[in-house]
């Protein structure tokens, strides 16, 4: 399952080996959300963990990222689930995304309307069929 949302970059941490072979980066966007902000925590693995490197906290960033979760049983047997916000990609959000492109009037071709030398003639000046 793959989102999108758009936030701020509220904190970055540093990578975690976790084994030879898995490494993960924490990262927490901040979201608004009516009155009350939302900080949503979110990782990205492997090599994708560089790409926090060059953004900054407080950018304005839009992050990919997919909803994943899983069972597990512990060693006492309690049953626990996990969710994480798997991030594959975060950017620069494109800019102006949320605004209206509108031509201006003045840019309009004049030369696509007719005008009214444009209409063809006709020797039957009444053409009304009453």
């Amino acid at each position: 399952m793959a989102f999108d949302v758009t936030g701020k970059l509220y904190k970055k941490f540093e990578t975690v080996k976790v084994s030879d072979r898995f490494q993960k980066r924490d990262f927490v966007l901040e979201i608004e959300d009516g009155a009350y902000p939302q900080f949503i925590k979110f990782q990205m693995t492997q090599d994708r963990c560089a790409a926090l490197d060059p953004v900054n906290e407080n950018d304005v960033v839009k992050v990919s990222f997919n909803l994943k979760g899983r069972e597990y049983t512990n060693p006492k047997g309690e049953v626990m689930y996990f969710t994480n916000l798997d991030a594959w990609r975060i950017e620069a959000p494109a800019a102006g995304n949320n605004q209206q492109q509108v031509a201006p009037a003045s840019g309009l071709d004049e030369t696509a309307f007719p005008s009214s030398t444009d209409e063809p003639m006709n020797e039957i000046t009444d053409d009304l069929p009453f």
